[in-house]
């Protein structure tokens, strides 16, 4: 780990040497690239630095302990000494961490797809509360959420729902929201007071550039039609929704978001390619079936990640064996206890495979 670490330490100073160069600064292209990799670097040098340092204070320490007699000052040598072995110990562990490897997806934009499942009206009503939360949280977030496609119910729930986030590290945080979630409570519409269970199926693709993914427009149709809405301004007179259908997958998807029917077949077709790096993506994680186990968050859409239970209050999110008893506060976009549990899980776990494979 350390001969690794000092080759990063090398690399990061020759980086700030280039950046210093008239010649690289009037490279956008090449400046641009070099202050990604500078950006990427500077948390792991500080703590390595900050690591170095910290030994050489265990160091000190102990050679000044060798010379001293005097009781009081060999007590507080002792004192620093072991401060310093404390954070040593903190600082190899977070380097661990550091250097694991990125998922190079983490600084993606997302694209979210809820489906309501099994529950009817109820399933579409909690699909239009979780669209909501993943809405309040971008807020939170300050990212830009775009809508591109929903199919609503009369009573304010919604049958599908797809939507664009865009903003800096959203697929590294959003993506152990894939799978099935589940929500327990008692409807408007039941009489009897008895508790339902539905549930929706969440997707979180990253946003996939069109380098990373060629499409055959040979293989595309699309068609036009009127979009819908709920009247007044919200209603097009012309023909500028998009449904695109890719034919070798028969992968289906229609924008209507936005009034101009080219911005509409754009955003379709940045959906096919998230969806169609998404397929190569499951093949091969099914292909690593016993790896993907011992994952967390690894996009299984069958895969039941989360309940809501609302009599009791509490949100339980099964991967982890996380019960949070604020289920308002949650289903209102404050989600981040949640994703910082499932990311610390999700390190713990990869560092153990790493440990285990050395």
């Amino acid at each position: 780990m350390f001969d690794k670490l000092e080759d990063l330490l090398i690399r990061f100073e020759e980086i700030v040497e280039e950046l210093n160069d008239p010649f690289v600064t009037s490279d956008q292209k090449r400046y641009r690239s070099l202050m990604k990799e500078q950006s990427d670097l500077t948390p792991i040098v500080e703590a390595y630095r900050e690591y170095k340092k910290c030994e050489q204070d265990v160091k000190d320490s102990l050679s000044m302990l060798e010379e001293e007699k005097e009781e009081e000052m060999r007590d507080m040598l002792k004192e620093e000494l072991s401060a310093a072995r404390t954070r040593m110990d903190g600082l190899e562990k977070r380097l661990k961490l550091l250097l694991l490897p990125k998922d190079p997806n983490d600084d993606k934009n997302v694209i979210v797809e809820i489906r309501a499942g099994a529950g009817g009206d109820e399933a579409a009503l909690f699909a239009a509360q979780i669209y909501r939360l993943y809405v309040r949280y971008a807020e939170r977030q300050r990212w830009k959420v775009e809508t591109m496609d929903a199919e609503e119910i009369g009573i304010g729930g919604m049958k599908y729902v797809s939507f664009m986030i865009t903003g800096q590290g959203a697929y590294s945080r959003l993506k152990y929201e894939s799978g099935v979630h589940r929500v327990q409570r008692v409807p408007e519409t039941e009489s009897g007071g008895r508790i339902h269970t539905s549930t929706i199926t969440v997707a979180i693709m990253p946003e996939v550039e069109e380098v990373d993914v060629r499409i055959d427009m040979n293989d595309c149709r699309f068609d036009v039609f009127r979009a819908s809405g709920n009247g007044g301004q919200c209603v097009n007179t012309t023909d500028s929704a998009v449904r695109l259908t890719h034919i070798p997958t028969g992968i289906v998807i229609s924008c209507q978001d936005e009034k101009s029917q080219l911005k509409n077949k754009d955003k379709a077709l940045k959906v096919l390619r998230a969806k169609l790096y998404d397929l190569e993506q499951q093949k091969r994680h099914d292909e690593e079936a016993q790896l993907r186990r011992s994952q967390v968050g690894t996009g299984d859409r069958s895969e039941k990640i989360r309940t809501y239970n609302f009599p009791q209050g509490r949100v339980t999110d099964h991967r982890i064996k996380l019960t949070l008893y604020r289920i308002d506060a949650i289903m209102d976009g404050d989600i981040q206890e949640l994703v910082d549990s499932l990311i610390a899980a999700d390190q713990a776990a990869r560092l153990a495979r790493m440990e285990t494979a050395v």
